[in-house]
């Protein structure tokens, strides 16, 4: 044992003068600056009335009282503790010290790493559309379930629990008013570029936009020139309509499709399909239209050819970017015309009352295509290039 009566490695006895209630400001202001895990000379201390400037003054050997408010030289405080450090002292009267520097460096390259993760995360490049999505103050696990369900979305008109099973192995994981539920919705209207929605009935027709409990009968695709082998009851129909423009239903959509042909064009407007109808007439090649954003049918649609290439092509402005990458992630489909070099060729062709492009999203085929659309402020509709297109059909 010391003299002091302690063992050798213990934290030093602080003395009662120390533990005095009118120094009590002295020890908190003290305690809160070397919180703040930067090095410390100075310490102020506010607000002290009468008997507590005597006692700092005492303390400190002062000549006279500091006033209200004083701002104590952390040396001197040092030299008057008989030994003990200041550290020592703050920690014993008041509580462990923090390290808010240390506590924000480690939170901030937290931040970093869950942006870097987030932004390369294959669901995210494939759709860029989703970075807005990294504003959402949401742990790396929320995320990851979400993305899991952005990425077996469209659903195939089953109902949310069976979506929610499938993904995430609770049936309950994307009910009403879950974080899930609402980071996923969120994520979608980004998709999709509308307001986030408000209301039980919008979260449902959000849903069924994205194919979960959607109707099989009434949600349908339009197409044109397929004419697969077959026995099924849907390969027998095409085969009667002989190429011409004809809607299938998701319902309907159970079986793959034979395709003797090995390319498959994909158009975003119904217009350009009834132009390819008109030119081509029965020998119209295999053609799908998604009719803006594909719906459950559409994406199940192309996903049921086997064996085929599929070569999508749409509007030219900031959702037919978004709607192309989602159509290509979810599918496979590759580029057609959709480059910055087809982008500024279609400018030139372009007359009068053209519209703006609207929020331009990076394109993951085409990484010039996106500043040269907003440097350019001008959308390139689908219709005006679609004799182009056409004449890569013949």
């Amino acid at each position: 044992m010391t003299a002091a009566g302690r063992l050798p490695g213990d934290v030093p006895a602080v003395p009662e003068r120390l533990r005095a209630a009118a120094l009590r400001p002295v020890w908190t202001a003290l305690h809160e600056r070397l919180s703040s895990g930067h090095q410390v000379s100075r310490v102020k201390v506010t607000g002290l009335d009468a008997e507590q400037q005597a006692a700092v003054a005492d303390l400190l050997g002062l000549d006279r009282y500091p006033g209200p408010s004083a701002t104590i030289d952390v040396a001197r405080l040092e030299a008057a503790l008989g030994g003990l450090d200041v550290r020592t002292v703050a920690e014993a009267l008041i509580g462990p010290l923090d390290d808010r520097r240390r506590r924000r460096a480690e939170r901030r390259e937290e931040r970093e790493a869950l942006l870097d993760w987030f932004t390369t995360h294959p669901v995210v490049t494939a759709e860029p559309a989703l970075l807005a999505l990294s504003a959402v103050r949401a742990g790396r696990d929320l995320l990851q379930q979400a993305l899991a369900v952005l990425a077996a979305l469209p659903g195939s008109g089953r109902p949310l629990a069976a979506v929610a099973a499938d993904v995430t192995g609770d049936p309950h994981a994307l009910d009403e008013g879950t974080r899930l539920s609402s980071l996923v919705l969120k994520a979608l209207s980004m998709l999709y570029d509308i307001p986030a929605p408000e209301g039980a009935e919008a979260r449902r027709a959000l849903w069924e936009r994205a194919g979960v409990a959607c109707d099989a009968l009434s949600t349908t695709v339009l197409v044109a020139g397929l004419r697969p082998a077959g026995d099924s009851a849907l390969a027998r129909v095409l085969r009667i309509w002989d190429g011409q423009p004809s809607v299938i239903t998701l319902a309907q959509l159970q079986d793959t499709l034979d395709l003797r042909e090995r390319d498959v064009w994909v158009v975003e407007n119904p217009s350009v399909l009834a132009l390819a109808q008109r030119r081509f007439g029965t020998a119209c090649p295999p053609m799908v239209c998604t009719s803006g954003w594909p719906n459950s049918a559409v994406i199940r649609l192309l996903r049921s050819l086997p064996g085929t290439q599929l070569h999508y092509h749409g509007d030219l402005d900031g959702e037919g970017v978004r709607i192309a990458a989602y159509t290509m992630a979810k599918t496979g489909a590759e580029p057609w015309r959709m480059s910055t070099a087809d982008y500024l060729r279609g400018l030139t062709d372009l007359r009068s009352g053209v519209p703006p492009p609207g929020r331009v999203t990076d394109a993951p085929w085409d990484p010039e295509l996106a500043p040269a659309m907003r440097s350019h402020g001008l959308a390139v509709p689908e219709e005006r290039v679609a004799e182009e297109l056409l004449d890569d059909l013949t």
